[in-house]
């Protein structure tokens, strides 16, 4: 089995020399990295050690840019076995995730975040972004909870969160107006990033000017759940990207989801993805979870409930795959790991290796509002290294033995030792084996 370890405490204020790793293309690659400063100090085919280096071993594993978690849900992860979806699809998960949520106390939706956190950090995710549900008889005592996470990842030093804060619907008209005072409530409690799901929303498009509106007057950050549904009816993307239009003090806007943008026609697809492009909104499809609650009423050809990768991409659209949630009432399975949605990408969205590992580190960079990595010298030093011979064989074979660095620092390693049972030799042939020739 797997043994994971994730350092306790921050680490001291040595250089961390990568050895004998190879990059992504496959060459030779050392990197030399500063915990003091948090940044790759040196990159080359084969570095010298030098007096200050602690000496990493990467033999035979291939060194990545980290990937982020640009989707997650801390709150609802590990909630599986007590909220249970009988019906499997998005509506039975609101019902059963919504029938339990309110009996949960803060203690336990910070130890299922926490465990959540670390196992994403143990795969190698040294940024998560997690929306967090805001809402009627919760209140804010999910949000609260998962800020304490947040605080303790910072101060050990293994990973930065971000937090969404995920306002209940109705969001528009009077019935609204608890879920609207709440939001603001959550914005002045720390929350990092206004949150919504307008398109379940009576008035989706009213719900969605009044989310932009809101994050454009605090100047932060906005990103939605948009459009999870197979419906081609339903296209409150058109109406995100044409709110975002009428302001210029948003810092970033996120669109996950947009199950209904996979629907349309070419030409619609390549029309909205222009909209959506002009408006700088980032995209993000999450395979695991859409795969999981799509298409159930589908008997025949059922639709892959995914977005409109190609024509986006062909926009230049931002595309940056996130995981979403992890064995609770919205997925059953999932393993909080970066190479399980770089490989869904290639099976499910048709992407090549290099694509699908860049829609999972640096797109997803970009999408929240962090630099790129390009394990050069200067780049932020957040690698992941992996066994494998190549990126594509690292995506396949997802083998648990990893290291994990962030601000420079090694934060958790992963050993994996396997075993087969000795087989007795052969017996030696004798001449009384031997049957004579006819």
């Amino acid at each position: 089995m797997p043994a994971s370890s994730a350092s306790p405490h921050p680490p001291l204020p040595t250089t961390v020399l990568l050895c004998g790793g190879h990059g992504p293309d496959g060459d030779r690659l050392d990197l030399r990295c500063d915990p003091s400063t948090g940044l790759i100090v040196d990159a080359a085919p084969q570095l010298a050690e030098q007096d200050g280096d602690t000496w990493v071993d990467c033999s035979d594993l291939v060194l990545l840019p980290a990937p982020v978690e640009p989707h997650a849900h801390l709150d609802k992860a590990l909630s599986g076995d007590r909220a249970p979806n009988p019906k499997g699809d998005l509506l039975g998960a609101i019902e059963a995730w919504h029938a339990y949520r309110g009996s949960i106390d803060e203690a336990d939706f910070a130890a299922r975040a926490k465990a959540a956190a670390l196992e994403l950090v143990a795969h190698g995710t040294t940024t998560i972004r997690s929306h967090v549900d805001v809402g009627p008889g919760l209140g804010l005592r999910g949000l609260y909870a998962v800020a304490s996470v947040k605080e303790e990842l910072a101060r050990s030093g293994l990973a930065d969160l971000q937090l969404v804060a995920l306002i209940s619907c109705p969001l528009t008209g009077p019935e609204g107006a608890e879920n609207r005072d709440l939001l603001r409530q959550a914005m002045a409690a720390g929350a990092d990033i206004v949150g919504g799901a307008p398109h379940l929303d009576p008035d989706p498009g009213g719900a969605t000017r009044d989310l932009v509106a809101r994050a454009a007057a605090l100047a932060t950050p906005v990103d939605l759940h948009v459009d999870e549904t197979l419906d081609p009816t339903m296209l409150a993307l058109r109406d995100y990207a044409a709110a975002l239009g009428e302001y210029d003090t948003i810092p970033g806007a996120v669109a996950g989801h947009c199950v209904s943008l996979g629907v349309q026609t070419p030409e619609v697809q390549a029309e909205i993805a222009a909209e959506v492009a002009a408006a700088g909104i980032a995209v993000v499809p999450l395979p695991q979870t859409n795969l999981y609650l799509q298409s159930r009423d589908h008997d025949v050809s059922p639709p892959r409930g995914l977005t409109a990768v190609a024509a986006l991409h062909a926009a230049g659209v931002t595309v940056a795959a996130g995981a979403d949630n992890v064995r609770d009432p919205f997925n059953a399975v999932g393993r909080s790991d970066a190479l399980e949605t770089a490989a869904l990408m290639v099976m499910a969205a048709h992407l090549s290796p290099a694509a699908a590992w860049h829609s999972v580190s640096n797109a997803g960079r970009t999408a929240i509002g962090l630099p790129p990595v390009h394990l050069e010298e200067g780049d932020p030093a957040e690698i992941l290294a992996v066994r494998g011979t190549s990126l594509a064989d690292a995506i396949a074979r997802a083998s648990d033995e990893r290291i994990v660095v962030h601000r420079g620092a090694v934060v958790a390693r992963t050993t994996v030792a396997t075993t087969f049972a000795p087989h007795p030799a052969p017996a030696p042939i004798t001449a009384a084996d031997l049957v004579p020739l006819p």
